[in-house]
């Protein structure tokens, strides 16, 4: 197990190559949250910073958990090629859609429909382990595609906007998420 402060060239190209990435967060009581990521939507801002755009889901545990502490932890695995583990700890904000910076934001990701938010990660320790034990799999396609942005192409944006105030504005825990200004 290797640690510093900050992403280096060979890491940034390993998180590039990756297909998905898990997103880890907790409240100061509850349940942790882990959640599956992928399609394209992560950036390196630079060797400290990377921002990921967030997708509508059935729940939207992140967004609760990262407005009381700030905590989060990306994690990523080589499925493919050389074994490695590589996680990322930090402080993250989270943009909404109603922020004054969304659109600058967005600017950086494709036009996905059901976009819901964009997190901020300032990376405070990097870590990579050897990753051995994760199982080698071929990725096919991203499920998403062809499931997850068509479901949210036909809501259209009221559609979607209706789907948050029912599914999205309260954790599982019952602690409210953000995505509208009020509860």
């Amino acid at each position: 197990m290797a640690t510093a402060h900050s992403l280096n060239s060979t890491l940034r190209s390993f998180i590039e190559r990756q297909p998905m990435f898990f997103v880890a967060t907790a409240d100061v009581a509850g349940r942790v949250n882990v959640s599956p990521k992928g399609m394209e939507t992560l950036r390196v801002v630079d060797d400290t910073h990377v921002r990921w755009l967030n997708l509508s889901g059935s729940g939207n545990e992140t967004a609760a958990h990262v407005q009381t502490t700030g905590r989060m932890t990306l994690m990523f695995c080589a499925f493919e090629g050389p074994a490695m583990i590589l996680r990322l700890y930090g402080q993250a904000k989270v943009w909404h859609p109603r922020d004054e910076h969304w659109q600058s934001l967005l600017a950086d990701f494709p036009d996905i429909a059901g976009s819901r938010q964009v997190f901020d990660l300032s990376i405070d320790l990097v870590q990579t382990s050897c990753g051995t034990g994760v199982p080698l799999m071929d990725f096919k396609a991203n499920r998403a595609d062809v499931e997850l942005v068509p479901f949210y192409e036909k809501m259209g944006e009221d559609g979607v906007r209706d789907y948050w105030r029912r599914k999205n504005m309260l954790t599982i825990d019952g602690k409210p998420t953000g995505i509208f200004d009020e509860l």
